[in-house]
């Protein structure tokens, strides 16, 4: 009795170590398969993404060459033309003109005899302000020439000096940082000193309208600090 009963159970412990056996295996096919699959799915995504990058810069590559080509194709500007922006740029930068004054040194027999088409093709590119050169043009004429404001307004906007319109002259004279009495003072020792005028003939000289235009305060500054 007991040896059946011992056989019995070694039976059903047999069946049921074989059973773990199956499900351990089943178990293992399955998870090897879902690894594979993921793997792949992985290696697929990283190709689709790959391609589309190589792809992405393939494309800005040719639109890059496509625009440049265009570029290359719209760029028949005459060199006649770009010689005379090349001239412009150069003018503005080192001694700040005017537009007015720029144009006819473009165009002027004594100057680079650039066609009209040509200089105005110049004047419409050229980066400039005008205003900063007859800032400039300020600057230099009253540290070299003690100007008066009024005769610095004048011969910036005058047709035989700068050319600068009104409006650029005016903001040269509002900006500029000069000294009136100062430059008065300059004026006078010239006159005095270089001319044996005399102090009165020196402060007409400094406030006529023919002569030097200083405000009669900057014209008796000058002539107070003049040496004796």
């Amino acid at each position: 009795m007991k040896n059946n009963h011992k056989n019995a159970f070694g039976g059903i412990s047999l069946i049921i170590f074989i059973i773990i056996i199956l499900f351990i295996g089943s178990y293992s096919d399955h998870k090897d398969k879902k690894d594979t699959s993921a793997s792949q799915s992985s290696h697929t995504s990283e190709s689709s993404k790959k391609y589309s990058e190589s792809h992405s810069k393939s494309s800005e590559s040719h639109t890059y060459k496509t625009e440049s080509s265009e570029s290359k194709l719209k760029d028949n500007t005459p060199q006649e033309y770009k010689n005379a922006l090349q001239k412009a740029t150069s003018y503005s930068n080192h001694f700040y003109m005017s537009k007015s004054g720029l144009y006819d040194q473009l165009t002027s027999e004594h100057g680079e005899h650039f066609s009209p088409e040509a200089a105005n093709y110049a004047i419409t590119n050229v980066k400039a302000s005008w205003k900063n050169n007859a800032l400039e043009k300020a600057k230099s004429y009253s540290s070299h020439m003690s100007l008066s404001k009024l005769g610095l307004y004048q011969q910036l906007v005058s047709e035989h000096g700068e050319k600068f319109t009104p409006e650029e002259a005016q903001y040269a004279i509002d900006n500029v940082q000069a000294n009136w009495e100062r430059n008065a003072l300059e004026k006078a020792k010239s006159y005095y000193t270089n001319m044996s005028m005399s102090k009165a003939a020196v402060y007409d000289q400094l406030v006529s309208q023919y002569g030097e235009q200083f405000t009669p305060e900057e014209a008796q500054y000058a002539i107070n600090h003049l040496p004796n």
